[in-house]
């Protein structure tokens, strides 16, 4: 009997469907497994001859061949030990072929026929929904992140024996039963504001960067606090919506980086890669491409610390997914395409020996290696950051004062505020905050009166702005007008976003 159980196969970020048939001929047992498959798919014979034999059912004595169509499609990883196992049964006339009828199966095996996690669920849950599938076979522990896709039936497989007496009708699994996730709550873990010391201009800024996604670079001594504040970032973002959540954990679940007992990520990003990380480890890569460093930040925040010390080309690739926000790879079996729209947060400092400039201690490094050092973070990188900062050291009295700073629930509350008023702009587009604009929009929401025309001709010359850091200038001064409630861009708004900006000629 010839069977067809469809499963999924994970490419980039999609699904594909697999039509896996199995069939039987004459002549000794053996499986012979065709369609592309890599080293991991042909090792499920061992696998599933051994989960049909523990799950006390009959391995039928005679040669199969499995084919996983299409053809063309590259099959990776473990997704179809199950579906393989199912197929053998139904050949071996020991489950009904129209029991898998309507219905997408996935899941690892094991030797003892139990069901492991695999990553891509939720990918593969979409799929089943926008292929007319109504029932979706996964792993248990796997279950609760299926069911964030509406409209589908999810069966939590623990054994193969279990499936196997479900699709005979015997001892039915019931369908699992998801929770509210409507409103992703906020999580606090990390750094609050209130436990920063001093630096209230540092904070002002990044309260800014946060409403509106703006990219963000500090450069002061070692000990000023940089790596603090940037951790203290994610405290001060607003929460995602849950378009945003489903976005974030098919990044993670993809790149099989989903938390244990997590199925949705309420939390926005915060990675913080070390400086030795690899091209393709920053932007994603691999023989069959999964994403990096960039994605898995995605509407969350990228932080660079000690940003000199990458190395001048993984720098440079931030540039395209810094304007895009997506990040594209191309590879001999296609391309491939990620989102990237993160906000870059960048800390350095000012020179190798980290003193240049500080009040207390004398730098030992000569012009030259300053200069050095500091052009090791090109022109095009740093006019793509939107607010520059110069953190200084904090002094004693402020180091030893016992009352606490303004804590980031008070901060968030201002930030949520101005994130609505951008909401509401942006409706019917896919922009989410002012960051994302492009110069239409910008025409469109970032008017200036005479006096800030004035203001901003004045700076274009003296700052040597380029056109690129002319519409930053503009969508950061629209951002502090939405944190002041104010519905137009007023001179004090678009003097604070100038004092942000790094003077082209330094």
């Amino acid at each position: 009997m010839l069977a067809h159980v469809f499963s999924c196969a994970v490419i980039g970020l999609d699904g594909v469907l697999i039509d896996i048939e199995v069939d039987y001929g004459q002549g000794l047992p053996r499986m012979a497994i065709v369609g592309l498959p890599d080293e991991a798919v042909k090792e499920s014979r061992e696998r599933v001859f051994s989960a049909i034999k523990n799950a006390y059912l009959v391995y039928p004595r005679k040669p199969l061949t499995v084919n996983l169509a299409p053809a063309s499609v590259r099959k990776e990883g473990p997704f179809f030990d199950l579906p393989i196992a199912v197929g053998v049964l139904i050949t071996a006339e020991q489950i009904q072929p129209e029991a898998v009828e309507n219905s997408l199966i996935i899941g690892e095996l094991s030797l003892d026929g139990s069901v492991k996690h695999v990553r891509g669920v939720l990918a593969a849950a979409a799929l089943a929904r926008s292929e007319g599938y109504h029932k979706v076979y996964v792993p248990a522990s796997d279950a609760p992140e299926a069911s964030l896709i509406p409209d589908i039936e999810v069966y939590p497989v623990e054994t193969l024996n279990q499936l196997w007496q479900h699709l005979n009708g015997e001892n039915l699994i019931p369908p699992f039963q998801p929770g509210d996730v409507n409103a992703p709550e906020f999580i606090m873990d990390s750094t609050d504001f209130s436990e920063v010391k001093g630096q209230e201009h540092i904070k002002r800024a990044l309260e800014v960067a946060a409403a509106g996604g703006h990219n963000v670079l500090m450069t002061g001594s070692p000990g000023a606090g940089k790596t603090l504040l940037a951790r203290a970032m994610t405290s001060i973002l607003p929460s995602m919506s849950l378009d945003e959540s489903l976005e974030v954990t098919r990044i993670y679940s993809i790149s099989d980086q989903l938390p244990a007992a997590t199925p949705l990520i309420r939390q926005r990003p915060f990675r913080a890669p070390h400086h030795t990380i690899s091209h393709a480890g920053l932007v994603g890569g691999g023989h069959v491409p999964k994403p990096g460093e960039i994605s898995l930040a995605h509407r969350g925040v990228l932080f660079l610390d000690e940003l000199p010390e990458f190395g001048k080309r993984i720098l440079e690739v931030l540039r395209q997914p810094l304007e895009d926000k997506v990040v594209t790879i191309s590879r001999a079996q296609g391309s491939f395409t990620f989102p990237a729209n993160f906000m870059l947060v960048g800390a350095m400092n000012p020179c190798p020996c980290g003193y240049f400039g500080d009040t207390l201690r004398q730098c030992t490094c000569a012009p030259a290696a300053i200069s050095t050092y500091q052009k090791r973070i090109s022109g095009p990188l740093l006019d793509r950051i939107d607010i520059h900062l110069q953190v200084p050291r904090v002094d004693y009295q402020k180091l030893s004062d016992k009352r606490g700073g303004e804590t980031s629930e008070t901060i968030r509350e201002r930030v949520e505020a101005a994130r609505q008023i951008q909401i509401k702009r942006f409706t019917g587009t896919k922009l989410v905050s002012n960051a994302d604009m492009t110069p239409k929009e910008i025409r469109q929401y970032c008017v200036l009166d005479a006096a800030g025309e004035g203001l901003m001709k004045t700076a274009m010359r003296q700052l040597r702005l380029t056109a690129r850091g002319y519409h930053r200038v503009l969508k950061l001064a629209r951002t502090i007008a939405d944190l002041s409630g104010e519905p137009a861009i007023k001179t004090e708004h678009l003097a604070e976003a100038l004092q942000y900006r790094q003077n082209e000629e330094a």
